[in-house]
């Protein structure tokens, strides 16, 4: 599972013209991406960094400011570019195997009481943000 985190002042998804998720305050835009052979230790992993990286103004997490998240699924996060002119998308994970494993990620920083705002899986997507710094990391599970 590969994340890309983006501290933001705000964020939003529009789809088809309708606002789906939105954050505006403080917090993280995250693209989260999944691969073939990602699992329940792969969503817990990255629920928990998501939540306690300390990344935000201060050195403060998502849990200790009570911060917000917008996830936005991304299967791009596995292309790959380094040969020919056209990326290649089969280290992504199809729908059904990403989207439950999207869709837990988002779960698991809820149950930990993160505010999670989402865009939606498979969807064209406007994601607009302003970021805060700019501050961006990557993660990918171990």
């Amino acid at each position: 599972m590969r994340a890309v985190l983006q501290r933001v002042t705000s964020a939003s998804v529009v789809v088809e013209g309708r606002v789906v998720g939105a954050i505006d305050a403080p917090g993280l835009l995250v693209y989260l991406g999944v691969t073939h052979d990602d699992g329940p230790a792969e969503v817990a992993w990255m629920a928990r960094k998501i939540r306690d990286l300390r990344i935000l103004r201060d050195e403060r997490s998502v849990a200790e400011e009570g911060a917000p998240v917008l996830v936005v699924s991304q299967f791009t996060l596995y292309g790959e570019a380094r040969k020919g002119r056209r990326p290649s998308w089969t280290a992504a994970a199809p729908g059904p195997v990403s989207e439950p494993l999207y869709e837990a990620v988002c779960a698991a920083l809820e149950e930990a009481g993160t505010h999670v705002e989402r865009g939606v899986f498979g969807a064209m997507m406007e994601v607009s943000s302003v970021n805060d710094g700019p501050f961006t990391v990557l993660l990918e599970t171990p």
